[in-house]
């Protein structure tokens, strides 16, 4: 059976519970209030294009105020060993709503989110969980997805889909996530460098390795035949590649980083395969309107390839549909096949 090429985009939507760690308000909180503006326009953008987007969002972005916030805490939260990863003491100090604090609520735009067709509300845990951080246990972070999962359902939203922070992959966990009713997360991209690793293991050359991969075929295609790739719930959509944000220093790269995307897309598109691209919105927080035109080349090439192969664009949970779909059509085949066989050898 022929098969068309899959393209698929999620975004780790955090502001600033992602990178709370090793950043500052000072010295990020313009990026954090410039992706508040870039949204929108990422919305109008992919509507333009009809492009159909995961967007993983941490659960503390859902509430409306803190009263709120905190009637959902999880009752197990992580005893990280390194304390700067732990969110909660940081509750104290934020603001009553998201009009007094924009950097640690996001309800109004959860809501915009979901009012786009195509657009698929998802997980990124609660607190921005580290699946694989000295500390952690499996217990909370089952109380971390329960508490995400109702807060959401509090809205009306029923998440099927997470992205793991920071890509801390855990296998152990996936179990957990099929038993709360997550279909789908995205599975790291393939190569060395990508592997799943806490904050101690993501060493200086493994960050560097990314930077040139971004714009130097060193990982490879990193398209995935994800008919042939396992069909086990929750299902496993796997990353291509990270869409960094324009970098002014290099700037004279851009072209390299862009033909890096379109010619991946391309394999995809001719061989049916799937691209999966990410990034978070606060990427797009600087520079917003470089980072827009940057993207626009990409979904204009995807059209191209829609015309000329048929590419679909799909979010997480349509692309573990279709497998799940494909995937009961086959076992149904192999059946009808298995009982020819016995009704022939019985004639």
């Amino acid at each position: 059976m022929s098969r068309t090429g899959i393209f698929t985009v999620s975004l780790d939507f955090e502001l600033f519970w992602g990178v709370c760690d090793h950043k500052t308000l000072s010295n990020y909180g313009k990026s954090l209030l410039g992706a508040r503006q870039a949204i929108p326009i990422l919305l109008d953008t992919f509507k333009e294009y009809d492009i159909h987007v995961t967007w993983a969002t941490v659960g503390f972005l859902f509430a409306a105020n803190k009263d709120e916030l905190n009637a959902h805490l999880p009752t197990v939260r992580p005893a990280y060993s390194d304390n700067t990863l732990d969110p909660y003491p940081r509750l104290a100090g934020i603001g009553q709503d998201e009009q007094n604090d924009p950097y640690h609520y996001a309800n109004s735009l959860i809501k915009k989110i979901a009012s786009y067709q195509g657009q698929e509300l998802a997980s990124h845990t609660f607190s921005h969980y580290y699946c694989l951080e000295p500390g952690q246990t499996r217990e909370a972070f089952c109380s971390d997805l329960e508490s995400a999962l109702k807060i959401a359902k509090s809205y009306g939203f029923n998440l099927r889909s997470l992205v793991f922070p920071r890509n801390q992959y855990n296998a152990d966990y996936l179990t957990a996530c099929d038993e709360y009713g997550i279909t789908a997360y995205r599975g790291n991209q393939s190569g060395w460098m990508y592997e799943a690793r806490n904050k101690s293991g993501n060493t200086w050359y493994r960050r560097l390795a990314r930077l040139v991969d971004a714009y130097i075929r060193i990982s490879g295609n990193n398209t995935y035949d994800i008919y042939s790739v396992s069909h086990s719930v929750p299902v496993n959509v796997p990353a291509s590649r990270l869409l960094r944000p324009v970098s002014n220093k290099l700037k004279y790269l851009e072209p390299l980083r862009l033909a890096r995307i379109k010619s991946e897309m391309s394999a995809a598109a001719r061989y049916g395969r799937l691209y999966h691209l990410w990034w978070h919105p606060h990427n797009f927080g600087s520079n917003t309107a470089e980072n827009i035109l940057f993207l626009r080349k990409i979904l204009s090439h995807f059209r191209c390839l829609q015309q000329a192969y048929g590419m679909r664009s799909m979010h997480m949970s349509e692309v573990a549909c279709e497998m799940r779909s494909l995937a009961s059509r086959d076992a149904s085949r192999q059946s009808d096949t298995v009982q020819s066989m016995r009704t022939a050898s019985h004639g």
